[in-house]
């Protein structure tokens, strides 16, 4: 809108003195939602996460008792996302309904969990962790239970199949036989939940040192993202490279694999680095129409027959009649997979990644985790999932006002040297 944020959030009054008690509110809003320096900018020029923070703002600015939310930390930064935690949770007598695959902003802000499977809707008390304990504790105990009547039914089927022709028991086999008829297997209705089979791994082992980048800078347009930043990783490291919106995570994971050229210093590899990348944004990957097996068979190793490919397509969740689909039709999700499977089958010793779980559904966030905890190589990645972010790094790497800030520790420890709490 032309009147910018003020008017993007309350919309520009006639009365003079309601216009101004309104744009005060507003900027009083812009500020805490850290966003004031945008204010006379117009909204649809902003960067997604700014973009993400003011929708948040003006749903909330109008005092909701029912607030609905889709998805709301995407596009947010790691630091925006505890932010909009602390927002959430200070409204405590405002209903909210949330969609999320984020497994941390599930846990810090959710008191129930909304369970949409087996063609059913389950409410569970408590957070995302709690949810998933008690959900998989009565699956569990359905499962026993069903033993138990499986195991007395067998029990009482041999006594049936024994005695029923003997003249002194019939009447007991009679009885037994009716106890069986009563006794009622639970149903068990296939989860319309499936998580992909995700392992990478390493084909030539690096030691001791795997990158050093000395006195980098980059920017765009005359302004400057990053300058005279050292870095030494080393072979098998996880680090995370975090930081907000617009600050230059995506430019400097392409910088180090060449795909820009930095303006000013080095990025020297390892003589044996072999590097996987994984782009926030693939669409060039799948830029030339062609069905999910030709996409994935341009990808095998020597050696590898058509059966290796269909495989692997099983693996990531690809029936066999979705084999023949082209992949331009494929889905922000099914894209992710097809190229996790090009990663399994190149075998690199380097990993870097750009947001990976976006477009993920929970399941497979959870394989994709799960894979990189296993990865015996050295993986370097920006994700604004905290829960994925803190399982994985042992070192943080954060660019804020153009240096990286270097930590080597876990998350958790990061914020702790920061005077910021978890």
């Amino acid at each position: 809108k032309k009147s910018g944020l003020v008017g993007a959030l309350f919309g520009t009054p006639r009365a003079r003195r309601e216009e101004r008690e309104n744009r005060e509110r507003a900027f009083e809003v812009l500020k805490f939602i850290g966003i004031e320096e945008y204010a006379d900018r117009l909204a649809k020029n902003l960067p997604y996460g700014v973009q993400r923070r003011l929708e948040i703002a003006r749903a909330m600015g109008t005092q909701p008792q029912l607030l609905l939310l889709d998805e709301p930390t995407n596009n947010l930064d790691i630091h925006s996302i505890s932010w909009l935690e602390t927002l959430l949770n200070a409204r405590t007598h405002c209903t909210m309904i949330i969609i999320s695959h984020d497994r941390h902003f599930l846990n810090a802000v959710c008191t129930h969990m909304a369970d949409m499977d087996y063609g059913t809707l389950k409410i569970y008390s408590g957070n995302y962790d709690d949810y998933m304990m008690a959900s998989t504790q009565a699956r569990e105990k359905l499962f026993a239970d069903n033993a138990k009547k499986k195991a007395q039914i067998a029990d009482l089927q041999q006594f049936v199949s024994r005695f029923s022709a003997n003249a002194s028991k019939a009447k007991q086999a009679t009885s037994r036989a009716k106890q069986i008829e009563k006794i009622q297997l639970d149903e068990v209705i296939p989860s319309s939940r499936v998580s992909p089979f995700i392992r990478f791994t390493q084909e030539k082992k690096l030691y001791r040192q795997a990158l050093e980048v000395k006195h980098i800078a980059h920017g765009f347009d005359g302004k400057v993202l990053f300058k005279k930043n050292n870095l030494l990783i080393g072979a098998g490291e996880r680090v995370a490279v975090i930081g907000g919106n617009g600050v230059g995570k995506t430019t400097f994971l392409r910088c180090l694999i060449n795909e820009l050229s930095v303006n000013e210093g080095e990025i020297q590899w390892a003589e044996n680095a072999d590097i996987g990348y994984f782009a926030q944004n693939n669409e060039r990957e799948f830029a030339t129409p062609s069905t999910l097996i030709e996409w994935m068979t341009q990808w095998r190793k020597p050696g590898d027959n058509d059966q290796a490919v269909k495989a692997m397509l099983g693996r990531l969740l690809f029936s066999a009649d979705e084999h023949f689909k082209n992949t331009q039709v494929c889905s922000g999700g099914e894209k992710a997979r097809l190229l996790f499977g090009k990663l399994m089958f190149q075998n690199h010793n380097v990993l870097m990644m750009d947001e990976p779980t976006n477009h993920l559904d929970m399941e497979s966030i959870e394989a994709l985790n799960l894979a990189l905890e296993n990865y015996e190589g050295t993986l370097i990645f920006v994700s604004h999932d905290r829960q994925f972010v803190s399982s994985l790094a042992t070192r943080i790497v954060e660019i804020k006002n153009t240096k990286m800030l270097d930590f080597k520790g876990s998350y958790d420890e990061y914020l702790k040297s920061q005077g910021l709490t978890g």
